[in-house]
């Protein structure tokens, strides 16, 4: 379906309700009924116009005849009603018409508009031309008695003095504090000089306030020649030559034409004004490019509060919070006191830069100077605190604002929606955008895409899919904002399909693709390893003329990774730099991480300096993968100290480690069953208090397993408890795996039980386990009925189950049970491996002196199938298994011949080596290799552990 299509009512006047909030069709109300303030105004008589005077405007001029208002249904039929306005006068009115049940405010449509407002009132009659000729007279009387009004006016402001010969090094409140003691002192100015703003012209103005102003002024012109400082002051009352002067220089300014301009006005005046226009035009034209906007802020000789806001207000929008604050620093040092205005500013670039402590810091300074702040103060202190998500401060803004002003708008609603969305509590959003259109304020698009925005946040297809039909039937047309809500969110569902119907319902409506959403297809689809199509959508992107930016060439270089391609991935970072793109940790983090998931340190080693070659800086989960590199390989022993180096790497360079760095430390030692070190981490965690989670409990006890500590495993698995931990799967596997080396079955099926009871589900690595400790146990006939348990839940035995059986029927010195359960595995369709190969072979090679024929029959079968597939042993296995040859035909034969097939290519230049052993072993039976304990250290090898390790690999997460 046409998903700009989708919504086919338009029109209907029974709502349909929904479980959380009514998203039905817009309503269209009866158009025959006459609106409440037309009915009023048509009902109101000539008489009432004249007898009410507040009803008419100030600055209107009625005439002395009055005509009444001709209002007639035409004018009615056009104005559609508002049920919000007949809602809020229905306490005060009675309704002038019927209104049916459906009109209730309860029942008004969620994220509805507006779309056709009423027009406006229609024009005042014009007044007669007898009464603006009148008019004009009086003006033109008025005109001719200026110059006399001008020489009444007093240009003395009283309680002002003037004071002369101060010091150039002196200081506003110095001065105030001497002339304080004649009375209060409203403000203190002192004319600063335009080259040296730090020093004054040694004169300036004392003004007093209160009704002593005058009295006081007069008492401190009676110090004139007092000693200030060393210098004898000059104190007189103003004479208003300076006021006298701005009204004359405003006067000629008023009167003067273009050519008359450099008679009132002085070079320096027309320079700065000329500067002033330029800056202005810079800020306009260029905002990008601040280094021409800072070099016309320069050139400014003498900036005034509106340069010094502006300023501020260009770097809030950038984000520089530091400079705007040496901005509104350089404005105060200069003597201007900042507005509402110059503090909104800087509060912005704090809630941009996400300093809110700042901010609020800000604020606090504006309430002790008395200023009040306003509703976009408001606005920026809500947006701010939801992009930290602190939606807990945005919420106590939001109800001051609320609290303290008469009315809000649709901004700091669609703040605080913004903030709800982000931390998912679409419930809280849903009332805050009832309550904004109970108020009449109509939702702008902004919020539609905000609430499809929640909505692909917690994957609500449904409730993203009824926005987007509201937004279509409230005439909003939608837009490469609206389809990149929708794309992100099949995305995210996984839905790519759908993704790209959207994409083609786009090209048929005309919407571009932009960047961002051939983002979006080009991650879903490497989400779901589907590379083909994921570079088919960057050739799409050079087929529209798009350059690519970094996080589309993140995301190429993500792909060449995770189809294994890594050299092409690193071509890819080169590429940018050509494009004079600058890589991001992002951009390096997936090749470091694929060379370390490879064993590959040193070329993971060699793109971590390359990476800071690049000027980037390694964050946390760049230092998480090479510490995951090195402790998942397979020399984790000699890698250890690497890993610790780097993470004490992380520490110098000011990082602080998380809990995925020091989790990550917990396993590698917890593989060597270190169990000192991965408690010693394990402190640290808790002292620096970091969270501590299931996969920290899980490195926790793989090490007390390890190293055979069980008594310390149980008492984690009680520290678990204590902290509201439940115990997973993997939790399971590890007690279970750490019983069975000790052959304790009867341990390991009581947490069999314990999972049960908890709701636990098994899965192939907990009964693989189980059988492992049911074989050392010697129980093998619960082991088989283990095996029965497993498939009857579905659960399917791999080669690691079978291998466990094998050994376990060889350790029982049933050799033929282990050849069927061979055969078994291969019906299962499942490939042996080497270690299947070494268990089995060595099982038949103990017992071919004493058992049936078909004992030389297997191990003739097993040596044809190692050759075919190419499989060698090392040379301790060789030299064993020719021990057990040297037994069974001391001459050589057949299987003599098969077997040394298998041996390693130098085999035979350790003849040597096997005869000293031969004839150790003809000598000595005492010291014959017991083929049990080989066999089980063979096992011990290549059992969980490395299971483990992969499985922590593969659900360990950054």
């Amino acid at each position: 379906m046409d998903i700009f299509s989708i919504s086919s009512v338009h029109c209907s006047h029974t709502p349909t309700p929904f479980s959380t909030f009514n998203l039905a069709g817009k309503q269209h109300y009866a158009t025959t009924s006459t609106p409440p303030a037309l009915v009023i105004l048509a009902s109101n008589s000539p008489q009432d116009f004249g007898h009410n005077p507040t009803t008419n405007s100030a600055a209107l001029r009625r005439p002395t005849t009055h005509k009444p208002l001709k209002t007639s249904t035409s004018h009615s039929t056009q104005l559609p009603e508002n049920p919000l306005k007949k809602f809020i006068n229905s306490q005060n009115s009675p309704p002038v018409t019927s209104s049916p049940s459906h009109d209730t405010l309860s029942n008004k449509l969620w994220l509805s508009s507006k779309l056709t407002p009423p027009p406006p009132p229609p024009p005042p009659p014009f007044a007669p031309l007898q009464g603006t000729l009148q008019e004009n007279e009086i003006e033109d009387e008025v005109f001719e008695n200026s110059e006399e009004n001008e020489k009444e006016v007093e240009f003395r402001e009283k309680g002002k003095i003037f004071v002369g010969n101060l010091p150039l090094w002196i200081k506003k409140h110095e001065v105030a504090e001497f002339f304080r003691q004649f009375g209060p002192i409203k403000n203190v100015i002192l004319i600063k000089g335009h080259d040296d703003l730090e020093r004054n012209m040694g004169f300036g103005f004392v003004i007093y306030s209160g009704h002593t102003a005058e009295k006081a002024a007069m008492k401190a012109v009676e110090f004139d020649g007092v000693e200030f400082h060393g210098r004898v002051l000059t104190v007189k009352l103003d004479n208003g030559k300076r006021m006298k002067g701005k009204y004359a220089e405003r006067a000629r300014w008023v009167e003067g034409k273009d050519g008359d301009e450099g008679d009132y006005r002085s070079k320096w005046h027309e320079e700065r004004e000329g500067s002033r226009k330029e800056f202005r035009k810079v800020l306009e034209s260029q905002p990008e490019n601040w280094q021409a906007v800072v070099r016309a802020f320069d050139r400014i000789k003498k900036p005034s509060r509106r340069e010094f806001g502006s300023m501020v207000n260009y770097y809030a929008r950038r984000g520089d919070m530091h400079r705007a604050r040496e901005t509104f620093e350089k404005m105060r040092a200069r003597g201007i006191e900042p507005t509402l205005h110059v503090y909104t500013n800087l509060i912005h670039a704090y809630a941009v830069g996400r300093d809110m402590e700042e901010a609020l810091s800000c604020v606090r300074k504006m309430r002790d100077e008395g200023i009040e702040m306003s509703l976009v103060t408001y606005s920026i202190l809500v947006g701010g605190f939801a992009k930290i998500g602190n939606v807990q401060a945005a919420e106590l803004w939001f109800k001051e604002a609320k609290d303290r002003l008469t009315a809000l708008n649709a901004i700091i609603y669609g703040n605080i929606i913004y903030a709800c969305c982000q931390t998912c509590n679409m419930n809280r959003a849903e009332e805050l955008v009832r309550e904004m259109e109970e108020a009449g304020i109509d939702a702008p698009i902004d919020i539609y895409h905000t609430m499809m925005d929640g909505y692909t946040m917690i994957k609500n297809e449904e409730k993203c899919i009824m926005v987007f039909d509201r937004l279509k039937e409230c005439g909003f047309a939608p837009s490469v904002v609206t389809c990149g809500c929708l794309i992100n969110l099949y995305t995210k569902m996984g839905k790519v399909y759908k993704a790209l119907e959207v994409s083609d319902m786009m090209k048929s409506a005309g919407i571009k693709h932009n960047l961002k959403t051939y983002s979006m297809l080009i991650n879903g689809f490497i989400n779901l390893k589907d590379w083909a199509n994921a570079f088919s959508i960057f050739e799409d992107v050079i087929r529209d003329g798009l350059k690519p930016d970094v996080i589309l060439y993140n995301n190429i270089v993500r792909a060449f990774c995770g189809m294994g391609n890594v050299e092409r991935a690193i071509r890819t970072v080169e590429e940018m730099k050509k494009e004079r793109h600058r890589p991001t940790s992002r951009t390096f983090m997936p090749i470091i991480h694929c060379f370390a998931r490879a064993g590959e340190m040193r070329r993971a080693l060699d793109v971590f300096d390359m990476m800071r070659r690049s000027g980037c800086i390694p964050t946390v989960h760049t230092y998480n993968s090479l510490i995951l590199g090195l402790v998942g390989g397979s020399f984790v022993y000699f890698l250890m100290e690497k890993a610790v180096d780097i993470l004490d790497e992380m520490l110098l360079a000011g990082m602080s480690p998380n809990e995925h760095s020091y989790t990550t430390i917990m396993h590698g030692y917890a593989s060597l069953g270190d169990t000192g070190k991965a408690f010693e981490y394990f402190s640290k965690m808790k002292n620096e208090g970091l969270e501590l989670d299931v996969y920290t409990y899980e490195a926790l006890l793989k090490a007390c397993c390890k190293a055979g500590r069980m008594q310390s495993a149980l008492a984690v698995t009680k520290e678990m408890k204590a902290q509201n931990i439940p115990r997973n799967t993997f939790i399971y596997n590890i007690l279970i795996d750490g019983w069975a080396r000790r052959g304790d079955v009867w341990e390991a099926a009581d947490l069999m039980q314990q999972m049960r009871q908890e709701g636990v589900q098994p899965d192939i690595h907990t009964y693989t386990s189980f059988i492992n400790a049911c074989c050392k146990a010697g129980d093998m006939l619960r082991a088989m009925k283990t095996i029965e348990e497993m498939e009857a839940l579905g659960v399917k035995a791999n080669v690691k189950t079978y291998t466990t059986l094998i050994h376990g029927w060889s350790r029982a010195s049933l050799p033929e049970k282990a050849l069927k359960c061979f055969e078994e595995m291969k019906h299962a369709g499942l490939k042996p491996d080497k270690a299947v190969y070494h268990c089995l072979m060595t099982s038949l090679l103990s017992r071919a002196t004493v058992t049936e024929d078909y004992i030389h029959t297997g191990i003739l079968s097993l040596c044809e199938e190692m050759v075919e597939r190419g499989l060698t042993v090392d040379m301790g296995t060789a030299v064993h298994w020719s021990k057990c040859l040297h037994k069974i035909e001391r001459c050589g034969g057949g299987i003599t011949e098969a077997l040394q097939k298998t041996f390693p290519p130098d085999w035979n230049s350790h003849k040597t080596t096997l005869n000293a052993i031969s004839d150790v072993s003809d000598r000595e039976d005492d010291d014959e290799l017991d083929e049990n304990d080989y066999n089980e250290r063979r096992f011990n090898h290549s059992d969980t552990d490395n299971e483990d390790d992969a499985d922590f690999d593969r659900r360990f997460r950054f």
